[in-house]
């Protein structure tokens, strides 16, 4: 048996595996006091504005993916995936040299939306 096929059998480790692992990695990289940033401000605004769609876009389709077929997995995905982004902003309150962002917060909003977007857009093909 490949491994592959093992991890398959595994359902809590190949469902939800990569859910903590993207939460765990977006919880490290909030709690790093000084991220390298560009000194131009709005190029800084668009990096980091992506960043945070990108972010939360995967841990929202992770989360999707996680749950699966269920009556509400979208819905669940989205609750849980933007209760998790302003809990990321709060524990940025206690970071040195980090602060909560109301923009952040609606970047990650929307990455999230386009993530479960992605998601029942491949589920429908």
């Amino acid at each position: 048996m490949t491994a592959w096929r093992w991890l398959r059998r595994q359902p809590l480790l190949y469902l939800w595996l990569p859910v903590v692992a993207w939460m765990v990695l977006i919880f490290y990289l909030s709690a790093q006091p000084d991220l390298p940033t560009p000194a131009i401000d709005w190029l800084d605004l668009v990096i980091s504005s992506t960043a945070h769609l990108f972010l939360f876009g995967v841990l929202a389709l992770l989360w999707a993916r996680a749950l699966g077929q269920q009556r509400f997995a979208w819905p669940v995905a989205l609750a849980v995936v933007l209760l998790y982004a302003l809990s990321d902003e709060f524990h940025q309150a206690f970071v040195p040299g980090r602060h909560p962002d109301p923009w952040d917060l609606a970047c990650d909003a929307l990455g999230a939306v386009l993530g479960l977007g992605v998601w029942i857009w491949l589920q429908r093909r």
